[in-house]
């Protein structure tokens, strides 16, 4: 599939049926794979054969999907996730240990501020949180000695600032580290951040990718382009024996395409076991084969909305990068020529007490923690997927506590802006 168009590459990327298969990738719903010998099932322990043992690690399900991901990306390989936060989470542990340090953009969704900043925190992980709109300067004067991994998002959940990439990417690389990328919101049909330098990418597959609502997911996809072994010190998870699995040092066994996956699979999944289950990642599929149809919907209804937001009394001010208005304008066009994603963020001019008339209000806009379907949904964050963060966090991730977030999902466009108009005439009453 790698000639073809991401267009084709949603609908058949991943899964090839042979002669008399299934043509739609088949549940494989069991837990563990019978063999007829030990020293079969031994090849796979010793990681010199190829197959499945134990759905805990690796199930074929997930890994066509995973498979389709990595296409999608561009990526050399990728493994599913039971949510985008186990996601982010097995990118950074993976190359993280107890005193390592990472550097992380400042307004990144609320929940990953909150894994990295206090969770990570615990285990001996400390972090930099830096402005996204920050000097090359600056970003270079936030690395340490012990820093092993940059940590960004394409478009920042809530805050929809936009990320630029290439300097973050420049940085990573010049300090001898990767750049991990949340692409939940672009997804790779808006945005693909490996062309752009990112070395490896995550995905809360909840949201877009799934489409629908129905399956928590997430996935991880390495770009194959780090060199792990031009920097063994800093990396020794991957360039040093590995006790725990026969000594193998997965950078000389796998390579810079096969490296990063393999030990997240082999340790992480295997320790921890935040696995998709193949029913998830099934439907993941059936989302993922309308992708390109629905990200250009979820733009329009967006836009639209944005435009009808900005001129509105009400409205303090609008974040959406498709407005030539936006800061991020220029770098939306340039990461983003074909838009952004369906979510919007403007902020009440009164307030807390006018966000939540404003939510009370609403009739088509359901109010949900989700984000990112086929169905439009709108919060309040400091009240809700931000309530962790105090008043000043929530400033500097630019997340006031009047900000409403909303997810244009794939209504008409001209009933979503009713909905909007009337809940705001009612602030008034």
């Amino acid at each position: 599939m790698k000639d073809y168009k991401i267009n084709t590459k949603c609908v058949q990327g991943g899964y090839t049926p042979g002669n008399g298969e299934p043509r739609q990738i088949p549940i494989v719903q069991s837990t563990t794979f019978k063999y007829d010998t030990s020293e079969d099932m031994g090849k796979l322990f010793d990681l010199e054969a190829e197959g499945y043992f134990y759905t805990r690690l690796q199930n074929p399900t997930n890994d066509f999907v995973a498979a389709k991901i990595a296409e999608l990306e561009g990526g050399t390989a990728a493994m599913l996730t039971s949510s985008g936060q186990a996601a982010n989470f097995f990118a950074l542990f993976n190359i993280c240990e107890t005193g390592s340090h990472i550097v992380a953009s400042s307004t990144i969704y609320g929940g990953t501020f909150n894994l990295i900043s206090v969770t990570m925190a615990k285990m001996g992980i400390d972090v930099t949180f830096i402005s996204p709109d920050c000097s090359e300067e600056e970003l270079n004067a936030a690395f340490q000695e012990n820093t092993r991994a940059v940590f960004g998002e394409t478009i920042a959940n809530p805050a929809l600032t936009v990320l630029d990439i290439e300097k973050f990417a420049k940085a990573a690389h010049s300090h001898g580290v990767p750049l991990i990328i949340d692409n939940t919101f672009p997804t790779p049909v808006n945005c693909r951040p490996i062309e752009w330098g990112a070395d490896i990418v995550t995905h809360s597959t909840t949201k877009y990718m799934d489409g629908h609502g129905a399956a928590v997911g997430g996935a991880i996809v390495d770009s194959g382009k780090f060199d792990w072994m031009k920097y063994p010190d800093k990396f020794p998870g991957l360039c040093t024996p590995d006790e725990s699995y026969h000594g193998v040092i997965y950078a000389e066994r796998f390579g810079k395409e096969g490296a990063f996956i393999t030990k997240c699979t082999t340790q992480l999944m295997r320790d921890l076991g935040c696995i998709q289950s193949p029913q998830h990642a099934f439907y993941l599929n059936l989302g993922l084969e309308s992708l390109h149809v629905r990200m250009p919907r979820h733009v329009e209804n967006g836009q639209a909305v944005a435009e009808f937001l900005e001129k509105h009394p009400q409205v303090s001010y609008v974040n959406y990068s498709g407005l030539p208005s936006n800061k991020y304008y220029d770098l939306a066009k340039k990461y983003l020529p074909n838009g952004g994603c369906g979510v919007v963020s403007f902020e009440l001019k009164g307030g807390r007490a006018a966000a939540e008339t404003f939510m009370k209000n609403l009739k088509l806009a359901a109010i949900e923690t989700h984000v990112a379907d086929a169905r439009t949904c709108c919060l309040n964050p400091a009240t809700s997927t931000h309530r962790q963060m105090t008043d000043q966090q929530l400033q500097e991730a630019g997340v006031p506590a009047g900000l409403i977030r909303i997810s244009c999902g794939l209504e008409d466009k001209e009933d979503l802006i009713a909905d909007l108009q009337q809940a705001l005439e009612a602030i008034d009453c």
